[in-house]
């Protein structure tokens, strides 16, 4: 086979993958959480069983202990998750009038301003300018409420993370010794162990950033939790626990938490005074500069070793193309990149199409 029909069936491969992911992509999500755990599970598996358990009993132990640890934090969490989520639906129509009411208050100081300047704001202006914000009002809560509507097949996917992500996550960590050695005799033999060498500097960054990345969650979830609720604001743990476990999406986490909860301060302290909502904008920042210069260099290091600008287009890409699992693959994915376009860097600068004098 030639170079160029070799490289036709590899990009035939990748396509063909790219695009069934893109087709599957609403049912990927339980399947894709299974083969990160037990991706992130195999190293303990392998040393349980050099201490004498066979595969099966290693790998059942480490379901079992899995399973009584998600209970043991679905235990603690979820009243509380449960409390809260019941308070902030039934304050959703107070703070759409307290919403409605600002907007009033707006439209007057807007008034007040056109008349100092001379200006004059005639009656049917103000209305309709009432009316144009009553529009954008009842058009946010129109997308909120299509969102709690969305949201009755976001807890369908949420039962079936909890329903197959444990089978799947068995299964592959069962088997995953043999599918590597099985994918292994499937390389091509002239390239076997230069793939071989790629596959374990992936596996090392991919590993590296995994349980790094989630122990920066972790503490983030502790960071902000607690400190919403010292600084008074309703729904601070419930805020605080999203915005540290989507803080696994870069960005995501930071942006999500700070517009909801200085939103949600607004709402309860009102505008009169912003000291009480200080507190809780502050708490983002630190968090941010916690995050960026201690944790992350601490935790993660450089192990994805990617330009915070391509991270960025790298999770909103992943987004466009295939919604949340697009997000949450999105540096994973560009560390892989990230790897094989280094190691062919490397290639191209040892190579007779970068300096003629090159061996190869």
């Amino acid at each position: 086979m030639t170079a160029g029909r070799k490289t036709a069936w590899w990009a035939a491969i990748l396509i063909g993958f790219v695009l069934s992911v893109y087709l599957l992509r609403d049912m990927l999500l339980p399947f894709v959480v299974g083969m990160g755990v037990a991706y992130l599970f195999d190293p303990l598996a392998d040393r349980l069983e050099r201490i004498g358990l066979n595969r099966t009993m290693a790998t059942t132990v480490i379901t079992c202990f899995a399973f009584v640890l998600f209970l043991v934090i679905l235990v603690v969490l979820v009243p509380m998750i449960v409390e809260q989520s019941a308070a902030l639906l039934n304050q959703l129509p107070e703070y759409a009038n307290r919403a409605a009411e600002m907007m009033r208050t707006l439209v007057y100081d807007i008034q007040q301003a056109a008349e100092l300047r001379g200006v004059e704001v005639s009656e049917a202006e103000k209305e309709d300018a009432i009316r144009r914000y009553a529009q954008q009002a009842i058009d946010f809560f129109g997308q909120l409420a299509g969102n709690l509507v969305r949201g009755g097949v976001a807890v369908l996917n949420f039962f079936s993370l909890l329903i197959i992500t444990p089978v799947v996550a068995f299964y592959l960590l069962l088997d995953w010794d043999r599918m590597v050695a099985a994918i292994g005799r499937w390389l091509p033999r002239e390239h076997a162990d230069e793939i071989k060498t790629v596959t374990r500097e992936i596996d090392r960054t991919l590993a590296g950033f995994i349980r790094g990345q989630g122990l920066v969650c972790i503490t983030l979830v502790v960071y902000y939790a607690a400190l919403l609720e010292m600084a008074g604001l309703n729904f601070g743990f419930l805020i605080g626990l999203f915005s540290g476990l989507l803080s696994f999406i870069p960005f995501v986490g930071a942006i999500f938490g700070a517009v909801s909860s200085i939103g949600l301060a607004i709402m309860q302290f009102g505008v009169d005074s912003i000291w009480p909502i200080v507190p809780v904008a502050a708490i983002y920042v630190v968090g941010q500069l916690l995050e960026a210069y201690v944790l992350t260099p601490k935790l993660v290091g450089d192990k994805v070793g990617l330009h915070p600008v391509w991270v960025m287009f790298g999770v909103l890409a992943g987004g466009v193309l295939f919604g949340f699992v697009g997000m949450l693959l999105a540096l994973p994915v560009s560390a892989v990149i990230g790897v094989l376009a280094r190691h062919g860097l490397q290639r191209y600068m040892a190579s007779r199409l970068y300096d003629p004098e090159n061996p190869v």
